[in-house]
């Protein structure tokens, strides 16, 4: 019961680096600091989605999924949790639209604070 719980949990913590991953950089917007934290985010996500790795993550809740009875999943956090949600028949040409969303929200975020903080 436990490892479901904590396999849970990785699972809800996966899905915040994710939106922090995706929507970090509107952060900047009011705390200009969280650049350094949020930059090494993105450059994470960006490289899990552009190589196709599996996040560590992932590794960890398998192996508690495993540890508590249930069956782990060979695909990783975004195709097993988001793709599904977002595009019901996913097609493995979404990778590269989803990573240029990934840049195109973060790259518009750090030019705005750029233009207020960093001239």
């Amino acid at each position: 019961m436990i490892f479901k719980a904590l396999a849970d949990i990785a699972v809800v913590v996966h899905l915040g680096f994710v939106a922090f991953a995706v929507l970090g950089g509107l952060t900047a917007l009011r705390w200009p600091k969280m650049v350094w934290v949020h930059l090494p985010a993105l450059a994470w996500a960006t490289a899990i989605e552009t190589f196709g790795w599996i996040c560590p993550l992932t590794h960890l809740e398998n192996a508690l999924r495993i540890r508590g009875g249930e069956a782990a999943y060979e695909e990783g956090f975004v195709d097993r949790y988001l793709i599904p949600i977002l595009y019901p028949e996913a097609l493995p040409m979404l990778r590269w639209p989803l990573v240029a969303a990934l840049l195109a929200i973060n790259v518009a975020a750090y030019w705005f604070v750029w233009r207020r903080h960093g001239r």
